[in-house]
């Protein structure tokens, strides 16, 4: 059966993205739970066995069923565009005890066992000690497994919302979500998600919060119960290509016309980034690349756009088809024009969203 949002008109200019970095850290511990959703991250799965393997990730398993409800109270939406984790966490610990209850008790009755298990009895017990067992464990987690590669994370998830962001200004609603994933259906004043179990939930005015992910992979999960603002949390493109090494050395050519680090630069732009993000893929200061950047920008080669309180930037065309040249067979056919980008790997198989 299908999940609906049902929009108003107010709804309709309240829409917005964001980025969770605990949503991704809860994303995370589940891939390690769910074969299925390995595809994508077997490089990241091997960089942190060994790490994983001095976590016990039972307690939050044990609140990850296969289909049903998950606590809303551990990963309550973003209030902003860009939230630090330890935001969100704080967020986390300040929970409600009884609410929580609630919340621990609707999803423990969705896996067979977990209710009646001594750990779930154990968090029902006593939920003011769940809820702080719960985030002590989940800031473990973010440390482990997702802190050290936030920066790859995050650069893939501005990329996201910077694309999605434009098809939204270029053709509104339903070119937007014609292009998130392939479960989600546009008609009217509704958005529909197939196959999520049945739901109706009408926005009243709050708007829909729009959240890419790298972990979510393959499903799309659609949620949250009033008084959290509805939720949509969809597959960020380009994952296929998340964990791939990063690009060699600029061509000699470029390196040659732009200087190597300015050429260093605009070659690790294969996606809008920031100045942060790339001073850690490029080991080099934030002030070097931030002086290059600006360099580059007014060449014509570079398009800043700000994205919170951050600024992304990303090639012009001009800038693609000096670091994508022809091949040189075509070269010395006289042909013009650089070849395309590569082409992303996006989602294959559809599952159910949560």
């Amino acid at each position: 059966m299908p999940f609906h949002f049902r929009f108003g008109a107010a709804d309709l200019l309240r829409c917005r993205f964001s980025i969770s970095p605990r949503w991704e850290t809860q994303e995370a511990v589940r891939v390690l739970l769910d074969q299925r959703r390995h595809a994508y991250h077997l490089p990241w799965l091997r960089g942190i066995r060994d790490a994983a393997g001095g976590l016990d990730l039972r307690p939050l398993w044990l609140l990850m069923p296969r289909a049903g409800h998950n606590p809303d109270f551990l990963s309550p939406p973003p209030t902003g565009p860009s939230v630090t984790f330890e935001e969100e966490l704080a967020r986390v610990r300040a929970a409600d005890p009884q609410a929580a209850r609630d919340d621990l008790r609707r999803s423990l009755v969705c896996t067979p066992g977990a209710l009646e298990s001594a750990a779930g009895q154990r968090m029902l017990a006593d939920p003011e000690r769940a809820v702080r067992e719960l985030a002590d464990l989940y800031e473990q987690a973010w440390r482990t497994l997702v802190a050290p590669h936030w920066p790859r994370l995050r650069a893939l998830l501005e990329a996201d919302i910077l694309f999605h962001s434009r098809r939204l200004a270029a053709g509104g609603l339903e070119a937007l979500f014609d292009g998130l994933h392939p479960d989600l259906r546009w008609s009217g004043k509704t958005l529909t998600i197939a196959r999520a179990g049945h739901h109706d939930r009408s926005l009243d005015g709050q708007g829909l919060l729009l959240m890419p992910s790298a972990f979510v992979w393959p499903e799309v999960v659609g949620g949250y119960d009033p008084p959290w603002q509805p939720t949509l949390v969809y597959p960020a493109r380009g994952i296929g290509a998340l964990w791939t090494a990063p690009a060699g050395p600029a061509p000699q050519a470029l390196a040659r016309l732009l200087g190597r680090a300015r050429a260093d630069v605009l070659c690790a732009l294969t996606e809008p980034a920031s100045t942060t993000t790339l001073a850690h893929r490029l080991s080099l200061a934030p002030s070097t690349v931030s002086a290059h950047l600006k360099t580059l920008q007014q060449a014509g080669l570079l398009i800043p756009s700000r994205h919170g309180h951050q600024i992304l930037y990303e090639r012009t065309p001009l800038a693609i088809a000096l670091t994508n040249p022809a091949p040189p067979a075509l070269e010395a056919r006289g042909s013009g024009g650089g070849a395309p980008e590569a082409v992303r790997a996006q989602p294959g198989e559809r599952r159910k969203g949560g």
